[in-house]
């Protein structure tokens, strides 16, 4: 069965390594956004709405740059992330947003039903997006999850480090995730935790997540209750600590049971983590389109 989805753009961050706003970097000859990319290949596998978590400061020049363009294709509408959102005291001082799991609880009241998770800067390729509907149409579950796994060796840049959540499987759920960053070295991959744990060498092949994650609207009030938890257990940490939503996906797998199924995809990434990326995307969407993956101008 088809089944109506949202596709949930988490886009508050700024682009601190990239000096900027890098979800709106033009990276075609039309202006289009990485953006547009992901929305494209959305609709053309049966997303049927866009919602934007955004910096409500950032409002207006998402919808003169992508929003507006966008709209007349899907319907879109925008979440905003504030600091004080779902939150009564923000420590003086607190500047950093609170985390990929409080961007999701900010889209609360933006989706209903089943919807996919996105980072704004991040080209996933049609075959993520395809396989993510495909595994909603097919879920019945509201407390089991589809993540799309990269092959962590689709997933690299030449161009230094990059944050991936190293997957661990057992029967094609999801048991271990290591938020870790991840490079080439002397040929090799090494993933380095953020926790500081020791580094270790992945195959090419390896499990990772790009943070392209398929829930359902039910999701929304578990979050929200393990959200203020996170807010208790860190009262005195509250000018640095960030709440992932893998984090949550965890504690609800504890808590009730909950499973994420790890779905493979030959997706391979593009990205902008760092200015020397550029011109990689730009040159890797534009031999997609040559190869007629993308019409020109990708919004006809």
């Amino acid at each position: 069965m088809t089944k109506d989805k949202t596709l949930l753009i988490l886009a508050g961050g700024m682009g601190s390594r990239f000096g900027g706003l890098k979800q709106i970097e033009p990276i075609d000859d039309s202006g289009n956004f990485i953006i547009d990319y992901s929305i494209y290949d959305a609709i053309k596998v049966g997303f049927n709405k866009v919602v934007f978590v955004i910096k409500e400061e950032n409002l207006e020049i998402f919808k003169t740059t992508v929003g507006n363009r966008v709209s007349k294709y899907i319907p879109v509408e925008y979440a905003f992330q504030g600091l004080n959102d779902f939150v009564d005291n923000v420590p003086e001082g607190r500047v950093k947003p609170w985390g990929t799991a409080h961007a999701v609880l900010c889209a609360k009241n933006a989706v209903k039903g089943d919807f996919a998770m996105i980072n704004a800067d991040d080209f996933y390729g049609y075959d993520a997006f395809k396989t993510a509907s495909e595994y909603i149409d097919k879920n019945s579950s509201s407390k089991e999850y589809g993540l799309i796994a990269y092959k962590v060796g689709n997933t690299l840049t030449e161009n230094g480090a990059v944050k991936r959540g190293v997957c661990n499987e057992e029967n094609g759920y999801l048991t271990k995730m290591t938020e870790s960053s991840v490079e080439w070295v002397n040929g090799k991959i090494i993933a380095s935790p953020l926790t500081y744990e020791p580094s270790f060498e992945l195959e090419a092949n390896h499990p990772v997540s790009m943070n392209l994650i398929c829930f359902n609207s039910n999701f929304f009030d578990y979050l929200e209750k393990d959200f203020k938890r996170f807010l208790q257990q860190n009262e005195d940490n509250l000018l640095k600590c960030e709440c992932l939503i893998q984090d949550v996906m965890f504690h609800q797998i504890e808590d009730e049971g909950a499973k994420t199924e790890v779905i493979p995809t030959t997706a391979v990434w593009h990205g902008v983590t760092y200015k020397e990326d550029k011109a990689e995307v730009v040159k890797a969407i534009k031999e997609l389109a040559l190869s007629g993956n993308y019409p020109i101008p990708l919004w006809k």
